[in-house]
């Protein structure tokens, strides 16, 4: 299956709803350390996780339309915190720190690692987790674990990969043949992937639309 039949992407009318959507209002709203700081409110909630400096940050920043919103840095592991943001009153974002690098000290890698596993695990109000995956690299074990702790936890999941401007179209496609053999074995696994480029725009209005269907109304 793929985005454009499941949601009918060449609809203009679909593309238009995630366009609206993603032009409300978007501010941030608290970064947590502490799984106890995480926001109680009941907001449909969609989270964005990856290795650090898969462009995470870049994503959201394009989906809302605005270049500060979520800091950017290729300095990876400069996300050290759960970051919310508040598209709308009717969408909660969650930016989380990279996994994958190992340039910082095992006791914060593994406090980092105990937040965002906690949290993924028990939030009901997530609707959806964005695990980005660096089209020039493909799947990493990093990946495949913490899809391995989405499945285990039911949380349904869908893989975007980023950056598809800096690689070639045969390898692309390719890699898109490659992941989704992987994901047709995962239960949690969103049977859809979105092939993105902050950079160049390519994809972001199909992953408005799609996200956009999981909002509150």
């Amino acid at each position: 299956m793929t985005l454009a039949t499941e949601l009918n992407l060449e609809d203009p009318e679909v593309l238009e709803r995630g366009r609206i959507l993603f032009e409300q209002p978007c501010s941030f709203v608290i970064g947590c350390v502490k799984l106890e700081q995480v926001p109680a409110d009941p907001m449909a909630e969609i989270a964005f996780a990856g290795r650090s400096n898969v462009g995470k940050s870049s994503i959201l920043n394009a989906l809302v339309r605005q270049k500060t919103l979520a800091r950017t840095s290729n300095t990876p592991g400069r996300t050290r915190e759960i970051n919310f943001f508040n598209l709308g009153e009717r969408l909660m974002l969650a930016d989380l720190p990279g996994y994958g690098y190992a340039r910082v000290s095992k006791a914060q890698v593994q406090q980092w690692t105990g937040l965002v596993e906690s949290y993924l695990k028990g939030r009901a109000n997530l609707r959806r987790v964005c695990v980005l995956i660096d089209s020039r690299h493909g799947l990493k074990e990093s990946d495949l674990g913490v899809m391995a702790m989405l499945d285990q936890a039911a949380q349904p999941y869908q893989l975007v990969l980023t950056k598809v401007d800096k690689v070639k179209a045969d390898y692309l496609a390719n890699l898109e043949d490659k992941v989704l053999k992987v994901i047709s074995k995962n239960p949690a696994s969103h049977p859809v992937i979105s092939k993105t480029s902050s950079r160049k725009g390519h994809g972001i209005a199909e992953l408005r639309a799609s996200l956009a269907t999981l909002a509150d109304s």
